[in-house]
């Protein structure tokens, strides 16, 4: 669904008031907010399906999208955390914002459990999010609806 022309994808937004039953939609992020606009689409799409009377099941952040979830990022001045931004609506809307650990750990993104595991000093996974495997996007793809990915 990642496209890069802005009004075609904010027309696809507009398509979903023209739906006349609830749609539950799995999400993956596939880029990290520093270097890719797609967590930002994704959190725009979320919104705007959300707004439109359908669900987000699950956002699963995979490869660099998992940068996502970490809470040393520290955005410029004039923008807000993405990690903020998806934390705030998954506590709004009950989603379940899941980071692939295996993409974590190689990016040195862990949670207290991996921290204590691998022995290190300190965790860095923003409130809100957790660590899990790939079985955690196959439930969500055969519990959703509609799978959208969006990747650089």
């Amino acid at each position: 669904m990642y496209r890069n022309d802005c009004s075609t994808l904010a027309s696809s937004y507009r398509t979903f008031n023209y739906c006349d039953t609830m749609t539950t939609f799995a999400l993956m992020v596939l880029g990290a907010p520093a270097s890719s606009q797609c967590p930002q689409t994704a959190l725009t799409f979320a919104r705007a399906a959300i707004d439109a009377g359908h669900r987000v099941l699950r956002v699963f952040f995979f490869h660099d999208g998992v940068h996502c979830g970490s809470n040393l990022l520290v955005p410029p001045a004039d923008q807000h955390s993405v990690a903020m931004h998806w934390s705030e609506l998954a506590a709004q809307q009950n989603i379940d914002l899941v980071v692939c650990v295996a993409s974590a750990l190689k990016r040195g993104i862990v949670d207290a459990a991996e921290s204590r595991r691998y022995d290190k000093a300190a965790n860095n996974l923003h409130a809100g999010f957790e660590l899990s495997g790939l079985g955690q996007w196959v439930d969500a793809c055969i519990n959703a609806d509609r799978v959208v990915t969006f990747g650089p």
